[in-house]
């Protein structure tokens, strides 16, 4: 199991849009950097996102040829979040993206155009503007290209399929982090002054989710080992349009270039739910839409509706939604350019993750946090689409010049302690494969998803919590005789899986708890036996640490400012 140790100015833990973009940063300013990624970069699940990043930029103007701001579009992200986003980072990163998709443009991402040269923007739910910027709708795909190659160019050592066990801790700080190499099956140390996390969301602990199989929360379940605080968990979101059958994601770029949501008879029902907004409504209300009129019976057999694009005409349709129409012909057998596709709600986001400040500083001196596995907070109790990629590049950038500054600042890390956190990894991992008789931990992964789809899913009510909560915790002390057949550490899928349970099973708690805690109805979370919101007692951000091995629930203010609090209404 031998493998080798490192050291590095930072080490950033995972190669997503976040990653990459901070590992540019941390190169250009001198330092040395290692990029360490489950998976090849290229196979990040930021090369799923399809929709587009959000940017003032007033390419196309609003109602009335009234032109977006920086400020228009903090307000919206604010309104959109449920009043639970931070106002001075929503603040902060409005102002930054219009310089970031210019940015990238220099880079090399190619931007979808408009008639007279600029770059294309196109509507989206729960903004005043159409304010995304997109490239066709493959605009992940096409802003992680460019990163890769930027990070190939610089020559970044990029350490791919290797799995990040721990976070190396002493004197109350992070030193870095050791990592099964999956093809070898060695335990390499990565000592760093600095250490950044970006390793995504943890969708994966749902069924029903559009993210990709490698989604499980890792960085998250680090850092609450390592003692940082998690933020605002339990707050979901539920994207309104994926495929049925098999939830892969049907962009928002679909309703936003006209696609319109039918019920069985027909009906174009978000009329009943948000009037003004329609199909542009934010996630969280088109989500719940949905979701009543499959239970009122207005779905089709099976439990979905139909999104009809027919209407836009096979130009449009191939020009702006390529890969939607693509993936409707793959995996559904549906053309929508001659038939309505069929979509239902399915698992999409965390707008939860590791407790950052605007810095990206986690509670653990001398670790980050940025992208989706962090909660800074700007999407607060509901994300607006098009604000996923813009937070990954410009927290990215903005997390590694904290980093930059403060490296001065921070000791080298002691290589005797990275060595000794090797062999206590290398240890754990013998007598996991060592173990006999036990359950497959295939088969828990699925009895977890099913179990949080089910019990922490759009609509929440205590006592389903409460049911679900027990399953996890049943869940846990079953994880604890996982065995497998495949004994060598060396290309072990099942080890891996194996590993990335353990901290699935320790935030499904999180979230269930933090769910059960919040008895009110805010953005994501939806409580049906206490339907509205409570400013008085939930105006605050959901803090979930471990205290001698339970997790412990608290709050914190939000920070407030320039947008009063009100209700929403679209």
């Amino acid at each position: 199991m031998g493998g080798t140790i490192t050291a590095w100015d930072a080490v950033i833990i995972g190669g997503g849009l976040t990653g990459l973009r901070a590992a540019l940063q941390v190169s250009r300013a001198g330092l040395s950097v290692a990029v360490i990624s489950k998976v090849h970069p290229l196979r990040s699940h930021s090369v799923a996102a399809q929709g587009g990043m959000n940017a003032a930029l007033g390419n196309v103007r609003g109602e009335g040829g009234a032109v977006d701001s920086w400020e228009s579009h903090a307000y919206d992200t604010v309104k959109g979040s449920d009043y639970l986003a931070d106002q001075d980072a929503v603040a902060l990163m409005c102002r930054e993206a219009p310089a970031t998709v210019l940015e990238l443009e220099h880079m090399g991402t190619v931007w979808s155009r408009l008639e007279d040269g600029k770059i294309a923007q196109r509507p989206f739910g729960g903004a005043g503007f159409p304010r995304t910027c997109y490239a066709e709708d493959r605009t992940g795909h096409n802003v992680l290209h460019t990163l890769y190659q930027q990070v190939l160019g610089r020559k970044i050592p990029v350490f791919e399929e290797f799995f990040v066990t721990s976070l190396v801790r002493s004197g109350g700080r992070c030193m870095g982090c050791t990592a099964l190499e999956i093809m070898t099956g060695a335990v390499h140390g990565f000592a760093s002054r600095a250490t950044l996390l970006a390793t995504g969301g943890f969708g994966r602990i749902f069924s029903r989710s559009t993210n990709a199989l490698i989604n499980t929360g890792d960085g998250v379940a680090l850092a609450l080992r390592a003692g940082a605080p998690l933020k605002d968990m339990e707050f979901v979101q539920f994207h309104p349009t994926t495929l049925y059958g098999t939830n892969i994601l049907i962009s928002e770029a679909a309703r936003g270039e006209g696609g319109i949501l039918v019920n069985r008879t027909g009906e174009r029902f978000m009329e009943r739910y948000a009037s003004h907004a329609l199909e542009l409504a934010p996630r969280d209300v088109v989500a719940r839409a949905i979701e009543e009129e499959i239970a009122r019976g207005n779905g089709f057999d099976g439990g979905y509706v139909h999104l009809d694009l027919r209407h836009l005409g096979p130009g449009r349709i191939m020009e702006r939604l390529p890969g939607i129409r693509q993936i409707a012909m793959d995996f559904a057998g549906v053309d929508p350019v001659e038939e309505p596709i069929p979509v239902q709600p399915g698992q999409h986001y965390s707008m939860g993750g590791i407790d950052v400040n605007i810095g990206g500083m986690s509670g653990l001196s001398d670790l980050y946090a940025a992208g989706e596995c962090a909660c800074i907070s700007v999407h607060g109790a509901n994300r607006l689409g098009g604000n996923s990629l813009l937070e990954t590049v410009v927290f990215g950038r903005l997390v590694a010049d904290s980093i930059v500054g403060d490296l001065p600042k921070i000791h080298e890390s002691a290589m005797d302690t990275v060595e000794s956190a090797m062999k206590e990894t290398e240890t754990e991992i013998r007598e996991i494969l060592g173990r006999s008789g036990g359950e497959s931990p295939f088969a828990l992964i699925r009895e977890l998803e099913e179990t949080m789809f089910l019990h922490f899913g759009i609509f929440r009510e205590g006592q389903m919590m409460q049911e679900g909560l027990r399953k996890i915790r049943r869940l846990r002390e079953r994880s604890l005789q996982v065995s497998m057949t495949n004994r060598d550490s060396a290309v072990n899928q099942a080890l891996v899986r194996y590993l990335e349970l353990e901290g699935m099973l320790q935030l499904a708690e999180v979230v269930a708890l933090g769910a059960l805690a919040r008895e009110e109805s805010r953005g994501s979370h939806t409580r049906r036996d206490h339907p509205h919101r409570d400013d008085r007692r939930f105006l605050a951000h959901t803090m979930a640490t471990i205290e001698e091995g339970e997790v412990a629930i608290a709050y914190k203010p939000v920070t407030l400012g320039m947008f009063k609090v009100e209700e929403r209404g679209y």
